[in-house]
């Protein structure tokens, strides 16, 4: 079906042959490369959080000028006013510190043009001029490029460091003057930056970096691919300083990272093995189950695939196909037009609950099913006056007037309802009185009553302690209804998948999809034993513009790129389980999933 046949593309754009290392990298790791290149040198690097940062040096007329030329030499440009006196003046603002995270250190790598034995001692002149520099646990100076001869490096002073080369010996008396190993990427791989490096490079690397940190140097690569996928794969390979000529992207990248990455510390979940019964029959349908992930699209599903170690319960359903998720007003919908979609099959304008396009009321899917003799049931893990929950009550051209989104629910013939607390001045009570209202799952007894759960920790992330709330509220609610005799609706949706794509938070993506899945496994065993239960698996969006760029099925490592922070118009997959999931499969409008479940039903076609 259509994740099985994009498995094996996805295993390919995944692919690694590396261990993902998620060590903690941060900007500090970053190194700006020709750093006086950039358009405030020192300074951009330096607000970025960058922990070093080279500046290429002439010897010229008594001056120590900087440039990567002798055709660029400007007399204004030289050591003191670019770097010296801006580092100086960080480390008297800050009393001895490099800034207000007393932690931070630099690393200032000066790399000779001109003859060494001359430049260096005019060099080391310079800066006995700067003792707060030079005295500074918190600042190492590091010499490159035109070094004296290896044997004269001791007779430099203390806060004299030099970049050794990779691929050199060196005593430990010298050793102790060798602050860091550099090489040329390009001798050691031939990768530009696309893909992934061969075994052969990847052994080449693993070795000459090994040996380097067990010598207790740290490692940098110099004439290397400098790009996203290129710092992912330096991060693996535990290149201890990235250089890069890209100070916003790169420091963005690295600034980002703890929320674009994700390792699970718990062991996976077993996932339910369907037993594929009734799946794909033509038996009578009688119950049917929509689980909503809001916000989710097929990156997000597969970075909780690839956190649970390569096992999702919605992959095991084997009909699938795409929803196309724009709404009558706009390219890019929002979660009030898109399951408004479900709910009446038709496409209504952004921010409409219930209503079409002219704002009128629209006969939505509880009230044909309850002239039918069917239940529902509503579950949610965020608010109850929220967009996909209210799509199936409430007929309002505004979502945002939550009072009467919830005072709709009166008459929208939801049996039961779950969810965290609206966000209303009214007590529930008054605004529904022909509900009873109650704080927890547990306290919801029969069907003899319609019933509100207005319970605080639905509106938690999982991360924050919700728990296996949902998982709760889906199982109460599934065990009531499936006592009633003519069948049943139940939504239960996923939201805070959305919230987490909206944070651009990965973590919080993950643990929100994968305690969703769990709901979904509940649902398919339920549909294996029952016989009669259609399940669908859809999103009613995609949020945050997620792309995959590393991940380890072994140890459940993920790290992915958000492009936006709010929706995208990517068609979201559609999952189907149990009799007459065949009708799920192909690429269709929104609106049409409305119409199959009336014709899974045997109402409609």
């Amino acid at each position: 079906m259509f994740y099985q046949r994009l498995l094996p593309l996805l295993w390919v754009c995944c692919a690694f042959v590396a261990q993902a290392q998620p060590v903690q990298y941060r900007t500090y790791h970053l190194h700006s490369h020709n750093d006086y290149q950039q358009a405030f040198p020192f300074w951009d690097a330096y607000n970025h959080g960058f922990g070093s940062m080279e500046a290429d040096i002439f010897f010229i007329q008594n001056k120590i000028l900087v440039a990567h030329e002798v055709s660029e030499l400007d007399p204004k440009r030289d050591l003191a006013t670019l770097y010296l006196d801006p580092l100086r003046a960080c480390i008297e603002k800050y009393k001895g510190h490099l800034s207000a995270d007393t932690s931070r250190n630099l690393q200032l790598m000066i790399d000779l043009k001109t003859e060494g034995t001359s430049t260096l001692p005019a060099l080391v002149k310079l800066l006995n001029r700067y003792p707060d520099i030079t005295g500074n646990r918190h600042v190492k100076i590091l010499i490159s490029g035109n070094k004296p001869p290896v044997s004269t490096f001791r007779d430099y002073p203390a806060f004299i460091l030099f970049d050794g080369n990779l691929e050199d010996t060196y005593s430990p008396e010298i050793m102790s003057k060798i602050g860091m190993l550099s090489g040329n990427f390009a001798e050691y791989a031939q990768w530009n930056g696309k893909g992934v490096l061969t075994n052969t490079e990847l052994h080449r690397l693993d070795s000459v970096i090994a040996r380097a940190h067990a010598q207790g140097r740290r490692v940098r690569f110099w004439n290397a691919p400098d790009m996203v996928n290129a710092w992912h794969q330096f991060m693996r390979l535990k290149i201890d300083w990235i250089n890069t000529d890209l100070i916003e992207p790169a420091g963005t990248f690295m600034q980002t990272l703890t929320d674009r990455e994700y390792l699970p510390t718990d062991a996976p979940y077993t996932c339910y093995q369907p037993a594929y019964r009734n799946d794909g029959g033509t038996g009578r349908v009688k119950n049917v189950i929509l689980l909503i992930g809001d916000g989710m699209g097929l990156a997000h599903l597969h970075a909780a695939y690839t956190a649970n170690r390569g096992a999702l319960n919605i992959f095991n359903m084997r009909f699938s196909g795409l929803s196309k998720t724009s709404s009558f007003d706009s390219y890019i919908t929002d979660s009030a037009p898109g399951s408004t979609a479900f709910s009446s099959g038709i496409k209504t304008r952004n921010r409409s609950v219930g209503v079409d396009a002219n704002g009128q009321p629209l006969v939505l899917l509880p009230s044909i099913l309850k002239q039918k003799g069917l239940k529902t049931g509503l579950i949610t893990s965020g608010d109850l006056s929220d967009a996909t929950p209210a799509d199936f009550y409430a007929h309002q051209s505004d979502r945002s007037n939550r009072e009467a989104v919830v005072h709709d629910l009166q008459n929208g013939g939801i049996d039961i309802i779950m969810g965290s607390p609206p966000d209303v001045d009214r007590p529930l009570q008054d605004l529904l009185p022909a509900y009873t209202v109650v704080k927890q799952p547990s306290d919801v007894l029969d069907l003899k009553r319609q019933w509100v759960v207005s319970d605080p920790v639905a509106g938690k992330s999982v991360r924050d302690g919700r728990g296996i709330w949902l998982q709760t509220a889906f199982e109460k609610t599934l065990s009531l209804l499936a006592t009633h005799p003519e069948g049943f609706f139940l939504m239960a949706e996923g939201a805070q998948i959305d919230y987490g794509g909206h944070a651009n938070i990965l973590p919080y993506v993950v643990t929100e999809v994968a305690d969703f899945d769990q709901v979904v496994a509940k649902a398919m065993a339920f549909a294996d034993q029952n016989g009669e239960t259609l399940v669908i698996v859809t999103a009613d969006h995609e949020t945050g513009g997620l792309t995959l760029l590393d991940g380890d099925y072994k140890t459940g490592y993920v790290s992915g790129q958000f492009s936006t922070n709010d929706h995208t118009a990517t068609p979201v997959p559609v999952f189907a389980y149990g009799p007459r999931a065949q009708l799920f499969t192909g690429v269709y409008e929104n609106t049409a999933v409305f119409y199959k479940v009336l014709e899974a039903l045997g109402l409609g076609k």
